[in-house]
């Protein structure tokens, strides 16, 4: 659980960064329909959330540095008791102060009233600029209430500046807090990928092995997964974000899991691939251990000051000569990477950052250049290779081989942690675990 008093540091480093002539606006994330009158379950603003672990729709946060009355301002939904019988509990303006730490509340039906006034003097309005049209056309109207009365001596804000850079760049270096929260979440996928491998047998649907993440997911404290888990076996397990998890698995298929739990809205992002039987054939087997060892040393790159291509770059150079080895490609090593030989087979890239969000947020370039990797940022190492039958030249006996591997792993000071190390990954460790 993190606390209050570390996401009142957040708001503090956010109003420095903009400065006390600038004002951060930042909405909740709306509540959406599913069909009638029904919603889907709600799932906070990952920047709101971050900004004040506020997890109710109908509210916005202000930051105003430098103002008297109290820079945090949050408005809020009212207590009422009518609505709280059918939907429970809400903060009010008096939780707002007392447990979230706001230096003032208001009604958020006083948002349009108040808000022309917050942004008067003001030289910039920092917010997400075309996330929320709705919101955008009342940002716009209080900015003209405030134009309006020019004569009577009040100052519109000159700018609008997009919040995401500064706020997104606070996000993807990790606290203490926010990796012991996403360790659980790894913890907990452990305990449903494991759980899924010991379930799964010839005739089974893949919607069952889904099942079986759910209860696991949920019975551990994660409520939801962190994305729409991915259960694809046989030449399902060649389509990168294949969902639809409707097919009965058949002897002989490898079936490629890509799941993840998330836990006080934090994500974990785990795939393991494993043969349905419990037992790999020899073509399945060549291929995961050649994906398996270029994840291996990829994980093995990272450090503080690699860029963030390298671990892209040894994958490709481990994968293109594992394939030429193999006899599915065939040519010089470094001709076949300069044109991209290996793409039919691995298309996408190396990782991707993780956090609040499974792709999370943070620039992978600065300026021109790839970044430097740095303590407390956390992303993932996701190699993979997909023969899928329609590849032109690929000899049968390898179709429908679809297999990636993906940790979760946190930069420190000294190297890596891998979060996700128990979960079974080599084929000695797979075979085991399906055996019992």
């Amino acid at each position: 659980m993190i606390k209050m008093s570390e996401y009142a540091k957040r708001r503090k480093e956010l109003m420095r960064t903009i400065g006390q002539n600038g004002i951060v606006i930042l909405p909740s994330a709306p509540e959406v329909f599913r069909n009638g009158d029904a919603t889907y379950a709600y799932r906070q603003n990952s920047d709101f959330y971050y900004l004040t672990g506020f997890e109710e729709p109908d509210a916005v946060l202000v930051l105003a540095p430098k103002r008297k009355e109290g820079e945090y301002i949050l408005f809020n939904r009212i207590r009422d008791r009518d609505r709280e019988i059918w939907d429970g509990p809400r903060a009010g303006q008096e939780g707002a102060v007392k447990e979230y730490l706001a230096d003032q509340a208001f009604p958020y039906s006083e948002l349009a009233l108040m808000l022309p006034d917050l942004m008067a003097g003001r030289e910039s309005i920092h917010y997400p600029l075309g996330v929320n049209r709705e919101f955008d056309k009342l940002l716009m109207q209080c900015v003209n209430k405030v134009r309006s009365k020019v004569r009577g001596g009040l100052q519109p804000p000159a700018a609008f500046v997009d919040i995401a850079p500064s706020l997104h760049e606070m996000r993807l270096f990790k606290s203490a807090a926010e990796i012991e929260i996403m360790q659980k979440a790894v913890d907990i996928t452990e305990k449903a990928h494991v759980r899924a491998m010991r379930f799964c047998r010839p005739g089974v649907y893949e919607y069952e092995l889904e099942a079986e993440l759910l209860y696991e997911f949920q019975r551990n404290g994660a409520r939801f997964p962190a994305y729409n888990s991915i259960v694809g076996a046989g030449r399902n397990s060649c389509i990168l974000h294949y969902i639809n998890n409707n097919q009965k698995i058949a002897d002989g298929d490898l079936v490629l899991i890509d799941a993840g739990a998330e836990y006080q809205n934090y994500a974990a992002d785990i795939t393991r691939t494993f043969p349905a039987n419990g037992r790999f054939t020899g073509e399945q087997r060549a291929i995961y251990d050649l994906v398996l060892s270029s994840q291996l040393a990829a994980i093995k790159s990272i450090k503080p000051g690699a860029s963030w291509t390298t671990a892209q770059n040894i994958i490709v150079k481990i994968l293109t000569q594992g394939l030429v080895d193999l006899g599915i490609l065939k040519g010089n090593v470094d001709n076949l990477i300069e044109r991209q030989a290996y793409l039919p087979f691995y298309m996408h890239r190396s990782g991707h950052w993780l956090g609040l969000d499974v792709h999370d947020v943070g620039m992978y370039r600065v300026e021109t250049k790839w970044r430097a990797l740095q303590p407390g940022m956390v992303f993932t190492v996701e190699p993979g290779i997909y023969i899928s039958s329609d590849i032109p030249g690929v000899h049968k006996r390898w179709h429908h081989i679809g297999v990636r591997i993906e940790d979760n792993v946190l930069v420190t000071d000294k190297g890596r942690d891998v979060l996700s190390h128990k979960i079974p990954k080599t084929v000695v460790e797979i075979e085991a675990v399906m055996a019992k």
